[in-house]
């Protein structure tokens, strides 16, 4: 299931459906992305797949200090593990998601065989981080935190760096919306991380 598609001059994501009335499986869906590894693709919970347009080198650069912070506080914290966006979950609704970036415990983890690791795992991240790129519209950005939290995350930060704003999802809370902070102190999951939002805003200079 070869597809050849340029994608760099959209504004927005492609979405793609294969026979209305049929739905990709899990594991023709995952045929899908090992045949196009070049193609950044995610699937919508109505079963659409969706190629996004590659992050942009500050957009790209901000995930990476985020990512590295997390990181570096999950080893020294030792109750889970972090992930970049080339990892995918497989939710509850049916989506299938890459957050920029995302941490899962250790207990969570152990559920899943190493096969099943290997590939788009059936699990939700207790935490996730999502940083805003050029092609992202706020809206459907936003709308796509509230999934994260409708499929079970615990917490969840969207980071808007032009703006210096970080929205800020929990479970059985509304949105909380900050603007201009340096730092921001994880919570539940990820109690004791705080990430130092400073090079974030200061992006590539």
């Amino acid at each position: 299931m070869q597809v050849h598609l340029s994608v760099q001059k959209s504004k927005m994501p492609l979405r793609l459906m294969y026979e209305s009335r049929r739905r990709l499986s899990d594991e023709e869906y995952w045929k899908f992305c090992v045949a196009n590894p070049d193609l950044n693709v995610e699937r919508s919970a109505e079963g659409e797949v969706v190629i996004v347009p590659p992050a942009g080198p500050e957009s790209s650069n901000r995930n990476w200090k985020v990512a590295v912070q997390l990181g570096v506080w999950a080893e020294s914290d030792g109750r889970g593990e972090c992930f970049d966006s080339s990892a995918q979950f497989l939710l509850p609704d049916g989506s299938a998601m890459s957050p920029d970036a995302s941490w899962v415990s250790k207990e969570s983890l152990k559920r899943l065989t190493h096969e099943e690791l290997k590939k788009f795992p059936r699990l939700v991240p207790e935490f996730v981080v999502e940083v805003r790129s050029p092609s992202d519209r706020l809206k459907p950005a936003l709308a796509k935190m509230e999934r994260w939290i409708a499929n079970g995350v615990q917490l969840a930060w969207f980071i808007d760096g032009d703006s210096e704003t970080v929205y800020v999802y929990r479970q059985g809370h509304s949105v909380e919306k900050l603007r201009g902070i340096r730092k921001l102190a994880g919570e539940g999951p990820v109690k004791r991380f705080v990430l130092d939002l400073r090079p974030v805003w200061q992006g590539l200079g």
